[in-house]
């Protein structure tokens, strides 16, 4: 008798994503484990979605040449938060994921409280990776959690690239890796509950002071009863078709940047009020945050300031952006630099 269907789903998406890290390392898909053999992590908060993740990729990893570990990050939010920091942990080292650590970082302000949680999460996320070698870090995110980040990008009115959601793959050389992106939550908490294996649930989740976890009790939940089923699956499918097209304007106005600017590297004016707007947003986004503008503050309505330097040129003073970028008008450039 094989494994409850749930189990079976996750330990198919954990191994496809481990063949595709083997593929990209050019890796022998056999067993052999040294100080050579791939490693990857798990972030794991303790949480069902996490800790299925953790479950598939250590059942996985003993059957391909690949090391597998865990770290779980404490962000000291709430009461009690290094003691449960310390019980993943423990659970992690039981499946057998080695090596298995917490890392307690402190959690600014900047951008909200999910906001800037994120971020610091991310940050101790790479340090790990790179003290440890790590080729991959494994994120529990599924499709659910897919459906609402498209409605909150939706509700930003940030553009397509808000829509496309999260990527299956992401992060400095493609180091961040979201296997269950195609299962919703449901399958996931099953196979936990078919394991046997001990979850925590965040308060944080279903406390109504932070903005998805009312889009997740109450938002979607209206929807669903507005539209019927199958809202999450459409707004997956919607990020994935954004994305498509996301992905293709990028490239496009990559190659649009080189022909905007003028011998001397300053972008012409004239040449970037030619460019389809969508392309030509994407141009000055690229150039502000090579400036040193912060992209996780860089929001439409900067751009949109910066455009208008471009299209509705009045006389206009500078622009100030995040980072302390400001963008002006001078001799027919746009002239973008650190104040």
């Amino acid at each position: 008798m094989g494994p409850h269907p749930a189990v079976a789903a996750i330990r198919l998406a954990v191994r496809r994503v481990l063949h595709d890290v083997l593929t990209e390392h050019q890796t022998d898909p056999a067993p052999a484990h040294d100080a050579h053999t791939p490693l990857v992590l798990v972030a794991c908060s303790g949480g069902a979605d996490s800790m299925a993740l953790a479950s598939a990729l250590a059942f996985e990893a003993r059957k391909l040449p690949v090391r597998a570990g865990g770290i779980t990050v404490d962000h000291g939010l709430q009461d009690g938060s290094a003691t449960r920091a310390d019980e993943v942990v423990g659970r992690m080292t039981a499946l057998g994921l080695t090596p298995s650590e917490a890392v307690a970082v402190t959690v600014g302000r900047e951008g909200g409280p999910e906001a800037a949680a994120r971020d610091a999460r991310y940050a101790a996320l790479d340090d790990a990776a790179e003290r440890h070698g790590a080729t991959a870090i494994l994120l529990g995110h599924t499709r659910d959690d897919q459906a609402e980040t498209v409605l909150l990008g939706l509700a930003r009115g940030s553009g397509i690239r808000s829509l496309s959601g999260m990527a299956a793959i992401s992060g400095a050389s493609g180091r961040y890796r979201r296997p269950f992106l195609q299962l919703d939550r449901q399958t996931v908490r099953k196979a936990c509950v078919a394991q046997e294996l001990a979850v925590w649930d965040d308060p944080h989740n279903s406390d109504p002071a932070y903005t998805r976890s009312r889009l997740r009790h109450e938002g979607l939940p209206a929807l669903e009863k507005a539209l019927g089923k199958g809202v999450v699956e459409a707004l997956a499918r919607t990020a994935q078709l954004s994305r498509d097209d996301a992905d293709a304007l990028d490239t496009w106005a990559a190659d649009a940047e080189t022909r905007v600017r003028d011998e001397a590297g300053a972008l012409e004016c004239a040449k970037l009020h030619g460019l389809p707007p969508a392309v030509r947003r994407r141009v000055l986004r690229r150039a502000v945050i090579a400036e040193g503008a912060p992209a996780g503050s860089l929001f439409a309505r900067h751009i949109e300031e910066v455009d208008r330097l471009i299209t509705g040129w009045r006389g206009q003073g500078a622009i100030n952006l995040p980072g302390r970028v400001e963008a002006r008008r001078q001799g027919g450039r746009l002239v973008i630099r650190q104040g």
